[in-house]
């Protein structure tokens, strides 16, 4: 599943890129809110057709309770740990890590209350999060287990790479993929103006 995932990626950028008029652009957005629409009706029927689904969610450790506040968290330490060698301010690093995924709010945010040019690079670097999250989540599901297959994906783990957490790994995951993705979701828009807020502080 992996490599026709890469394959329909690497087919769609250079589509994009060599053939399709920009006119059409918006009309793909639209076709692309719709599919995403009918996975997640896919990924609820699936969800509907699991036997004992109620018995399996209150078999879920308490801990996964604190599955969003990890990935959060390791999403900004990873992101202050490789600033070392690209050299930012931390609290900046921090800022673009804290999109977890969520690319048009959180380089929105940035670049409007503080620096086009760090939006930029906070819409850049959580694009490529959501895309290398679409490549890797099989791969993480089979080899570290399911419930590490949430983490790569971020807020988008409540839609975008929700189908691919769900076909990967069982339905248990899947609930608390959405519930992962949702917290992270909510995150965002707080999080990201409170870093703001401190960076313009210190800079």
């Amino acid at each position: 599943m992996t490599k026709y995932l890469v394959l329909t990626l690497i087919l769609g950028i250079l589509c994009g890129h060599f053939f399709v008029d920009p006119i059409l652009i918006p009309r793909f957005e639209m076709a692309l809110e719709w599919a995403l629409l009918l996975l997640l009706f896919a990924v609820g029927v699936e969800l509907g057709f699991t036997k004992h689904l109620g018995r399996q969610l209150r078999s879920m450790p308490r801990a996964v309770l604190l599955l969003p506040f990890v990935i959060a968290l390791a999403s900004v330490l990873s992101a202050v740990i490789v600033n070392l060698f690209i050299g930012l301010h931390p609290i900046e690093a921090a800022a673009v890590a804290s999109g977890f995924g969520w690319y048009s709010l959180s380089g929105l945010l940035i670049a409007q209350s503080y620096d086009t040019a760090l939006g930029t690079l906070a819409f850049l670097a959580n694009v490529m999060r959501e895309l290398i999250a679409i490549v890797i989540i099989p791969f993480v599901a089979r080899r570290f287990g399911y419930l590490s297959a949430v983490a790569p994906g971020g807020a988008t783990a409540m839609d975008v790479t929700l189908p691919i957490i769900s076909r990967n790994t069982d339905a248990q995951t899947t609930i608390a993929a959405f519930y992962s993705g949702t917290v992270l979701t909510l995150l965002v828009p707080i999080i990201v103006p409170l870093l703001i807020k401190w960076a313009q502080v210190f800079r």
